[in-house]
């Protein structure tokens, strides 16, 4: 028996201005061995935030209940598949010690396996008869009249969403070049291939390896929303997340969905997740 996992996070930010509860959802599939009962654990944990612009710290609580409600539309919902690949891949990028060509195919054997999760029930079908060798069989294909737009930013993003194409069997791919200023740490956008309007429904994958600040993955989406795609149609795929990008999302983007392969705790004066994995472009092509 399949059940689903609900897990709740609580993310509330203490700062000179005090910011707003954040409720953050994951959910996972995991098998039970009894239709009964379960026991989950619950906990809290706190998380030191550091930027230049203050020093904030996040309370993290957290449990785990099996249900079976689906959850409000309106809330913001952040998925760590509990997959042991998803981990083995995430630790070889962690390794300093690891080369580019390494690192790099560890990006994309990740991005590979979040974009197979956040697919789950989310693609749309067909359904029909075909002749097998055997006989007649009912079968359900995706619907290749709606390709789903794979939005990798540059340049990091493109590792991540290397292969987008060998799991989804229609696609489109958009390429977004933003750039983050090293002392304000803002973004500034030097490339757009977005259509001028997406049509009504679409569906999009933004791929964006780190979730540190925020700056970069907030000017994404507000260009995708500028082209009328809605937060519920999104998702966003990410190697490593950190509560301010969270944060940020959270409070602009209700709906949203994010997969990410592990939120750490803390960003930097320079705005590095901390432990991360270093500048995930660098790494991935050596400059």
């Amino acid at each position: 028996m399949m059940a689903w996992c609900r897990i709740h996070f609580n993310l509330n930010l203490s700062s000179p201005s005090d910011s707003a509860l954040i409720p953050h959802t994951c959910h996972s599939h995991t098998p039970s061995s009894s239709s009964s009962s379960s026991l989950f654990r619950t906990t809290t944990r706190k998380i030191s935030l550091s930027s230049a612009q203050r020093r904030s710290c996040v309370a993290v609580s957290s449990h785990m209940t099996m249900e079976e409600k689906p959850v409000s539309d309106n809330r913001m919902l952040v998925y760590v598949p509990p997959h042991p690949l998803i981990k083995h891949w995430v630790s070889v990028l962690r390794n300093e010690q690891t080369p580019c060509p390494i690192f790099r195919n560890a990006m994309a054997e990740l991005g590979r396996l979040l974009m197979y999760e956040a697919s789950r029930d989310w693609l749309p079908t067909v359904a029909g008869e075909i002749q097998s060798p055997m006989g007649v069989a009912s079968v359900e294909f995706i619907d290749p009249r709606e390709p789903v737009a794979v939005i990798p930013i540059l340049r990091a993003g493109l590792a991540l969403a290397e292969h987008a194409s060998s799991i989804l069997p229609a696609t489109k791919t958009y390429h977004l070049g933003i750039s983050r200023n090293e002392e304000t740490l803002q973004p500034t956008i030097y490339l757009n291939k977005l259509p001028e309007k997406f049509t009504e429904g679409s569906k999009a994958f933004v791929v964006d390896p780190m979730l540190a600040t925020g700056g970069t993955i907030v000017a994404a989406l507000n260009l995708l929303k500028e082209r009328g795609v809605s937060n519920k149609h999104i998702k966003v795929i990410s190697a490593v997340a950190a509560p301010p990008a969270l944060q940020k999302l959270s409070e602009q983007f209700p709906g949203l969905h994010v997969y990410t392969g592990i939120i750490d705790p803390t960003v930097n004066e320079k705005g590095f997740i901390i432990p991360g994995l270093g500048d995930a472009g660098d790494r991935s092509y050596g400059t």
